[in-house]
């Protein structure tokens, strides 16, 4: 949760949650999985709480493995372009060198809109 949205990525934010949030296995387990302090690790169990979590699957999983056959990247960040392109959802990060190389994978940056 390092740094403070801008105005418009801070609106644009507000928008997609205000509708319910479809994350991956792999966002759950890597938002959930760092020492934050109270406060801000009630708000990410919230969220998480609030979103639709999907599962791993057989798309899911056959696209990770082209993924990585194809590019060099991290077995989560396969896993999470892999759901995104599966569902055919855009990837909402502020990440986007990690997936700036696929192709098939939408990214919106909220610090850039």
């Amino acid at each position: 949760m390092s740094g403070q949205l801008p105005a418009t990525a801070n609106a644009f934010m507000n928008g997609v949650i205000n509708e319910t949030p479809v994350i991956s296995i792999m966002t759950q387990i890597e938002v959930l999985g760092f020492s934050n302090p109270p406060e801000i690790q009630t708000f990410l169990n919230e969220f998480i709480a609030a979103s639709l979590v999907i599962p791993l699957n057989d798309d899911i999983v056959n696209t990770t493995i082209e993924i990585r056959k194809k590019n060099k990247i991290k077995t989560p960040d396969a896993i999470i372009a892999a759901t995104a392109i599966t569902l055919n959802y855009p990837l909402i990060t502020r990440n986007v060198s990690d997936f700036k190389k696929l192709a098939a994978l939408k990214i919106i940056d909220p610090w850039s809109v």
